[in-house]
């Protein structure tokens, strides 16, 4: 991962899964299973959390653009320290931020 870069997601999150993972694609967004319900931002902050482990970063590096109350919703990951093989390029912008 280039230094300086950050990674835009467009993700449809399934809330109450069995087990935290990323499963593959609905449709052109990443599909992403929680274990956490969709109560009080619960689930956000679980997601936020989960991405945070999976991408090597603190959770202050994962920023909800979009969906907050939704199932869609769109994750900014800043400076990810690891890309997880089930992404492929073309489901993830990355912004260089080097000027």
């Amino acid at each position: 991962m280039a230094e300086n870069s950050d990674v835009i997601l467009d993700v449809h999150i399934q809330p109450r899964a069995s087990k935290d993972e990323i499963v593959g694609f609905h449709g052109d967004r990443l599909k992403i299973r929680i274990t956490s319900p969709p109560v009080d931002g619960k689930a956000n902050q679980h997601l936020i959390g989960f991405l945070a482990d999976v991408f090597k970063v603190p959770k202050r590096n994962i920023l909800l653009m979009a969906g907050e109350t939704g199932r869609e919703k769109r994750i900014k990951i800043i400076s990810p320290r690891v890309i997880p093989m089930i992404i492929q390029p073309a489901s993830v912008i990355l912004i260089d931020q080097r000027e």
